[in-house]
């Protein structure tokens, strides 16, 4: 429901790093978006779409065949990670016949499913660039962002997401033009590209699912204070479990976070704000606005309204704790406590820690995609964590059932579903809308 924001982390640049292949030209999609100074003085900026590295394909170094095939690693050209990087090219994209990406003017459409000469492609994530090397860059404290939102399609099991990232600016090499750079606080694992190299080595693929695999190695980011001790801000390379994140024996050992302070209206007693037919109905298209309150690197607070129909819609009051409007300390530590939630992110600073990455450049990132770790049911489950009682407070997220969430079912069930994203806008707190 609401525009995730995490202190997540890039790619940083070293001698050694991925290879760009020549057998598909590198076109990035055109996508025009609005800096504003005031309501009603915006200006076009003409700005233009990545994939993600982790979609494109790899191969050999001059040849044809494959670096990376369903869930493994070719052993020929990646016996370790420095091997990988030098024997392997990730290439461009055909963003649309391979992907399902599309751009018309202010707009991107992702398509979930969409079969193409080598198979299928499932989900994707793209950033916005400033030019054909570097990330547009939003300094979020003291600003807000607006977008149009089309997600009707949407069901049970996936997310169309839209979100701010911690990431260089280049994307590290071989660089933004090809879409590197990701990570977040989930610690994730199955990254293909790590600091320039390879993620080859303890590569685990799964049993179960032909597409998913993970490995030791991650990137996450700092900022201290963690665990009583001040720790330098910066990008770190995660190499064993002690990182944490969804894929780790313990989800909250490691320096980052991984769930952060959530406001789903649901979840506080507002079941019939958000869907279709609701207050804002997603079987329309709707405005979204997220307003990061502070400067510098203080966050204060994070607010969001909607408008629909011309008219403005805001967020409502919690009906279980004090707030619930705005995302603040307050609200933080009061929902917490009452859903008993784990509490790393009071740990770790909380919102105070948070202005810190917030206060600092941040990439736009666009996705559509299924959640092959808990079925998407942490945002609009009936019941989440599973093991919990059904009417204990903040347990019930959503009106998703527990069963027909799983990917395999969801990829059958709206292999034609797209989302689509447009009139983006950004500016000072109350520059994109008067209403």
């Amino acid at each position: 429901m609401l525009s995730k924001i995490a202190i997540l982390a890039s790619l940083v640049a070293t001698g050694q790093s991925q290879l760009a292949g020549t057998e598909q030209e590198e076109v990035h999609p055109k996508l025009t978006w609005q800096k504003c100074t005031a309501p009603g003085s915006c200006s076009n900026v003409a700005g233009s779409i990545v994939v993600d590295a982790n979609w494109r394909w790899a191969h050999g170094k001059g040849g044809y065949t494959n670096c990376y095939t369903g869930n493994t690693w070719n052993s020929e050209f990646c016996p370790d990670n420095e091997a990988c990087a030098a024997n392997c090219e990730i290439e461009g994209a055909d963003y649309a016949s391979t992907y399902g990406i599309t751009t018309s003017g202010n707009a991107v459409s992702l398509k979930f499913v969409t079969p193409n000469s080598s198979g299928t492609n499932v989900g994707s994530r793209v950033y916005l660039l400033a030019d054909d090397e570097n990330y547009e860059m939003f300094t979020m404290n003291g600003n807000e962002i607006a977008f149009d939102v089309e997600n009707g399609e949407i069901g049970c099991g996936l997310n169309g997401a839209v979100y701010f990232v911690s990431m260089d600016e280049d994307g590290g090499k071989a660089g933004a033009k090809y879409g590197t750079g990701y990570c977040d606080s989930q610690c994730a694992r199955d990254l293909k590209w790590i600091d320039g190299k390879g993620n080859a080595e303890g590569w685990k693929p799964s049993p179960t699912t032909p597409t998913r695999a993970s490995a030791p190695w991650a990137l996450l980011r700092r900022d201290g204070p963690v665990g009583g001790q001040q720790h330098d801000s910066g990008y770190v390379v995660c190499e064993n479990e002690s990182c944490g994140g969804t894929y780790s024996e313990d989800r909250y050992a490691g320096q980052c976070d991984p769930d952060g302070c959530d406001l789903n209206p649901y979840r506080h007693g507002n079941t019939d704000f958000y869907g279709k037919g609701k207050t804002v109905d997603t079987s329309k298209k709707f405005t979204v606005v997220t307003q990061f309150h502070g400067s510098g690197s203080s966050l204060e607070s994070i607010s969001q309204y909607f408008i629909q129909d011309g008219a403005r819609i805001d967020v409502p009051e919690s009906k279980v704790v004090d707030g619930g409007s705005v995302i603040d300390e307050a609200f933080c530590d009061a929902s917490k406590e009452l859903f008993a939630d784990n509490l790393r992110y009071q740990e770790l600073g909380g919102l105070a820690q948070m202005g810190d990455a917030t206060g600092k450049g941040m990439v736009l990132t666009i996705s559509i995609w299924d959640d092959l770790y808990s079925n998407m049911l942490w945002l609009d489950g009936v019941v989440y964590p599973t093991d919990r009682n059904p009417g204990d407070p903040g347990v019930a997220r959503g009106e998703c059932a527990l069963e027909g969430s799983e990917p395999a079912t969801v990829r059958q069930k709206f292999a034609n579903a797209k989302v689509t994203y447009s009139n983006i806008k950004f500016g000072p707190i109350g520059s994109t809308y008067d209403v």
